[in-house]
């Protein structure tokens, strides 16, 4: 058994050992680790897959993988979230469609849609006798959402360990009001995000994308205001170089373009679709 995971490990381009906690901490960070603690390695490792291998991925390995999604924290045991894959060829060209027509949609061996899901907790409620009016307060689509990504974290970390690859897909809110259709998405729930899935391609680099510094996100004992971000536009800058994209624009100027009015992409849409799903009424 140790043989054969051995075996799949190398053919997805993966070793059996995490790589130095260095390197990955200097594609991260630009500067060497102030500590070695090689356990992190793995998850300072993720990175964006969008090219996958045919391999196939076993339906009792996803099994798993949902188990380990729904075994991640859930506010209250209340479980305000669903996932619902898509794997006909027809409907997930259509997912595609929905998402930007992107590649990792149309071609990853499993696609995930990751949902806000009160539907559920609503029904149970009622077959109890209980009106459940508390569902239309903002603090549970909150909840909801954070279950969502708990759980998809939880299951992606599960997959890299692995070595699955995945790629989150944000653009599945674009068209909402589509893929509720597709998906067949009652009052109740909302696509929050997508999830491709499956064995990376050996034969494609996925570079480790740098972040921002620690000092950046990290505040002790109260926020500070006037936080900067260090290096960071220029470290991105080379990266951006690095990947054929354009170096002179930094990581300010690509982030304040992407939050204006003009790139929201169908999103801006959302708030009153999500309401009339039933979500932050009040």
């Amino acid at each position: 058994m140790a043989n054969q995971e051995a075996q799949d490990a190398a053919a997805a381009g993966v070793s059996e050992e995490p790589g130095p906690l260095g390197e990955a901490w200097v594609a991260r960070y630009g500067e060497t680790p102030p500590v070695d603690v090689a356990e992190v390695d793995p998850f300072l490792t993720h990175r964006s897959v969008r090219d996958f291998s045919d391999r196939p991925v076993p339906r009792a390995l996803v099994t798993a993988l949902v188990a380990a999604a729904q075994s991640a924290a859930t506010s209250s045991n209340l479980q305000t979230w669903s996932v619902v894959s898509v794997q006909d060829p027809v409907r997930r060209a259509e997912v595609a469609r929905l998402c930007a027509d992107q590649r990792q949609v149309r071609n990853a061996p499993w696609f995930f849609a990751f949902v806000a899901d009160h539907h559920r907790l609503a029904h149970a409620a009622s077959r109890v006798g209980e009106d459940a009016l508390g569902l239309d307060y903002c603090e549970f689509y909150t909840m909801a959402v954070i279950d969502a990504a708990l759980a998809a974290e939880r299951m992606v970390c599960a997959a890299e360990s692995l070595g699955l690859g995945i790629c989150y897909i944000g653009a599945l809110r674009n068209d909402a009001e589509g893929v509720k259709g597709l998906l067949n998405l009652p009052e109740r729930v909302v696509g929050l995000f997508g999830l491709c899935l499956g064995w990376p391609d050996p034969n494609v680099a996925n570079p480790i994308k740098p972040r921002l510094p620690q000092s950046s996100v990290w505040f002790e004992e109260e926020y500070d205001p006037l936080v900067g971000i260090g290096d960071y536009d220029d470290r991105m800058s080379r990266f951006y170089a690095e990947q054929g994209m354009k170096g002179d624009a930094t990581w300010s100027m690509r982030s304040g373009r992407r939050v204006d009015e003009h790139h929201l992409t169908g999103r801006e849409a959302l708030l009153k679709f999500i309401q009339e799903q039933g979500f932050s009424r009040r």
